[in-house]
């Protein structure tokens, strides 16, 4: 049986709406990174929108009930662990936060996948950091707020860049990203 226009603009349709979940997390992934290393914060509206827009792509998804439980709990969670992190100062609210709408998005089969991916790039950006303060900042690079508060000794990590790069790094491995290539 041949494959007439019809269904050709049909397969073609479903191909572009499993893209929306790719496309909403990737980006929310990389405004997260960018943000938080130019300004050393993750903003609320950010966090919000990756768990608003989890909700928004679920009847896209194929998810059924349990496991949409299974990804809020994962977001739970994280958001309880996270919290008590930042509750020691290990990390920042925004860095909580985004572990959690990560958290939600990625669910419990990859969710110590992407802890452990976050963890090792977070290493890796911690020693480059601390080897970039320690290094004399060049005038014109001072000039730049950002880059002189990430020179600062006494500021923190944008860790967000690291959650985030953990994210992306195990994107192909998810459910979302075998929805999105299951119709191409």
């Amino acid at each position: 049986m041949s494959t007439g226009p019809a269904q050709v603009l049909e397969k073609s349709g479903r191909s572009v709406l499993n893209l929306i979940p790719l496309i909403v997390f990737s980006s929310a992934m990389v405004f997260a990174a960018v943000w938080d290393l130019t300004t050393m914060t993750i903003p609320n509206c950010l966090t919000l929108a990756l768990a608003a827009g989890f909700v928004l792509v679920l009847p896209f998804s194929g998810l059924g009930l349990a496991q949409i439980g299974l990804h809020i709990a994962a977001g739970a969670v994280m958001l309880l662990v996270g919290m008590a992190c930042f509750g020691f100062g290990w990390i920042g609210g925004g860095d909580a936060k985004l572990v959690a709408a990560t958290a939600l998005w990625i669910g419990w089969s990859d969710l110590l996948v992407y802890l452990l991916m976050a963890s090792v790039f977070g290493g890796a950006l911690t020693l480059l950091i601390l080897y970039f303060r320690s290094l004399p900042l060049p005038l014109a690079l001072g000039r730049q707020a950002w880059v002189a508060r990430l020179h600062d000794q006494k500021a923190g990590i944008p860790y967000g860049l690291a959650l985030a790069a953990g994210a992306l790094f195990i994107l192909p491995q998810t459910g979302w990203f075998k929805l999105a290539s299951s119709l191409a």
